[in-house]
């Protein structure tokens, strides 16, 4: 077992079991294709009321719908990989996966990836000063 997932925020647990059985196996699925790629310093919590995980930052999130489980990796990761995403429905920072079809695994780990170097850089840069 991969000792990420041990260190797991309970809520997110509670979250994912309150689903349909079908819904739930997404959402798990979801988790562990983000999971394998994540650094080991990303955290996992609630946010918005959907699981999250956050390196400098919000990275992405997942939620459970009745149709489809929904991506969050804001609107740069939707902008970045638009032509991917154009068999799913997508808007600014969100992507539906529907529930009926596999998901995208190898697109996913892409986006992750190109988030966790998004929100490394960004930790990178000096903060500017307030003017005062």
């Amino acid at each position: 077992m991969n000792m990420k997932r041990a260190h797991t925020n309970i809520e997110v647990h509670r979250y994912i079991a309150d689903f349909p059985d079908k819904i739930e196996v997404k959402l798990e699925e979801i988790r562990n294709i983000i999971l394998d790629v994540l650094e080991d310093e990303a955290e996992e919590k609630m946010s918005y009321g959907i699981p999250t995980f956050v390196l400098n930052g919000n990275l992405v999130h997942y939620g459970g719908f009745k149709q489809h489980i929904g991506f969050y990796p804001g609107a740069s990761g939707i902008e970045h990989f638009k032509k991917d995403l154009s068999g799913y429905t997508f808007a600014k920072g969100s992507v539906q996966f529907p529930v009926e079809k596999e998901l995208p695994e190898k697109l996913i780990q892409r986006i992750v990836k190109f988030r966790i170097k998004e929100n490394l850089e960004k930790a990178k840069k000096p903060k500017k000063k307030k003017k005062k």
